[in-house]
């Protein structure tokens, strides 16, 4: 028995399924997961002793690598200082600063502690900003577990959502309407059946939870439009591009064209790389919908470890050392892989797709294209256990989930990149192989 067997044996008589977070159970690929015991630079280290290439970065944090020196040396720091004050702190307003100053769009923030929490206060604040109940969500997106959000579809494009997990009521869920992604007919059906009850529209900056999947041109600026139009919200779910994908996130890479196509959404959400890899998160926005929050509005929310001085630390840090070489570098990196990979899967014979949000991407296999959560659910899944299972064996460790994106960074060599390449042939005919369960 490996020591990763042992150890998940143990974790399994501990906690609900031996994880914290249900994709770390190896759930869709199948086999033990390896329980990583450190990671440095484009490397993780099991408990076994073996190392890998690491494409999930923490799924996302990592964005200059594990354990980069500039960001130990300011952890140490404010760890001298203590690890909790329950009070306001200079590095809270240095981090809002560093933020507001790369996303115009974010005129206030507000620090929170997890994806989930900030996507939660969006819409709150957006329900208590406009008065209103309802909001829109894309199917296949993935705001957190948020009851409202952890919605299905109705039977209809225009219908109120069904429970999309035991323990959401149908009344929390029936505040929800579920669309297909990239489609602005159904919102717009939608607005005329609900509008005057809509309070807002959640949508990813670029769908990264059914696979990337990348926004038809001009949906999200569409968007924007429409729920202005109606006197609704837009808020712009950049927890895993925001500051990943480019110094102001996705917004940042599609919301600031030329003049006929520059757009802002409302509200933003952040996480993942806004911590360095430590929890934390945040929302932010207009000032006008922002002040609607508790202390200076009627908006209650509140965290004891919001502002944590060793998260701030963290995420400044992290945000000063993503500089545009940063960017640049991982940027190349991202287009090497994912041409490496689909030439490899080409040469196995294996039809495919792959889908891109700047440096982040993801393959689809057995369809040409994904546009929304039907075609995700549409391709030949069961092909990427066995492609994920070489590759982890040639020492390089994917995203356990075919529904997940690949995550590149600053750290990634070509000493790790060469290891990812030579594994690609052997795992592609894997694929080529696979048959349906």
């Amino acid at each position: 028995m490996s020591k990763s067997e042992e150890l998940f044996g143990k974790a399994q008589t501990l906690m609900p399924g031996g994880v914290n977070s249900p994709v770390r159970a190896f759930g869709s690929v199948g086999g033990t997961p390896r329980f990583i015991t450190s990671a440095k630079g484009a490397y993780l280290y099991d408990a076994d002793g073996q190392d890998y290439v690491d494409l999930v970065c923490s799924w996302g944090p990592a964005l200059l690598g594990h354990a980069h020196p500039e960001v130990l040396d300011a952890v140490h720091s404010a760890v001298d200082r203590g690890l909790s004050f329950g009070a306001s702190t200079p590095d809270e307003a240095e981090l809002a600063e560093l933020v507001l100053a790369r996303v115009p769009a974010v005129e206030r923030l507000r620090m929170v502690s997890t994806g989930t929490e900030a996507t939660m206060t969006a819409v709150r604040l957006a329900r208590g900003f406009t008065g209103r109940d309802l909001v829109i969500k894309f199917a296949g997106c993935y705001h957190g577990h948020v009851d409202s959000l952890l919605a299905a579809a109705g039977s209809g494009l225009a219908t109120l959502a069904m429970p999309g997990s035991a323990g959401v009521t149908a009344a929390t869920a029936a505040e929800t309407l579920v669309l297909p992604y990239n489609d602005l007919t159904a919102v717009r059906e939608a607005f005329a059946v609900h509008g005057s009850r809509i309070a807002a529209v959640i949508t990813e900056a670029a769908p990264a939870n059914m696979g990337v999947v990348t926004p038809v041109e001009g949906f999200n600026a569409a968007l924007a439009t429409i729920t202005k139009e109606n006197g609704a919200l837009l808020i712009l779910d950049e927890v895993l591009t925001g500051f990943r994908v480019g110094p102001a996130g996705y917004w940042g890479l599609t919301g600031q064209g030329s003049e006929a196509e520059a757009w802002t959404p409302d509200l933003l959400t952040f996480g993942k790389v806004i911590g360095g890899g430590l929890p934390t998160a945040a929302l932010g926005g207009r000032a006008e919908v922002m002040d609607y929050l508790a202390p200076l509005g009627p908006v209650y929310q509140a965290g004891t470890l919001s502002g944590n001085p060793v998260a701030m630390a963290a995420g400044v840090a992290t945000l000063k050392a993503a500089t545009a070489e940063v960017y640049a570098a991982v940027d190349a990196r991202s287009l090497e892989l994912s041409s490496a990979l689909s030439q490899a899967l080409d040469a196995a014979g294996v039809a495919h797709s792959i889908q891109r949000a700047g440096n982040l991407f993801s393959v689809a296999f057995g369809v040409a294209e994904v546009a929304n959560y039907a075609q995700a659910q549409a391709q030949e899944a069961f092909r990427y256990a066995p492609f994920f299972h070489s590759m982890l064996d040639a020492g390089v460790y994917l995203p356990p989930s075919v529904f997940e994106a690949w995550f590149l960074s600053a750290a990634h060599d070509d000493a790790a990149m060469n290891r990812i390449f030579e594994a690609l042939p052997a795992a592609a005919q894997a694929a080529a192989e696979a048959v349906p369960a």
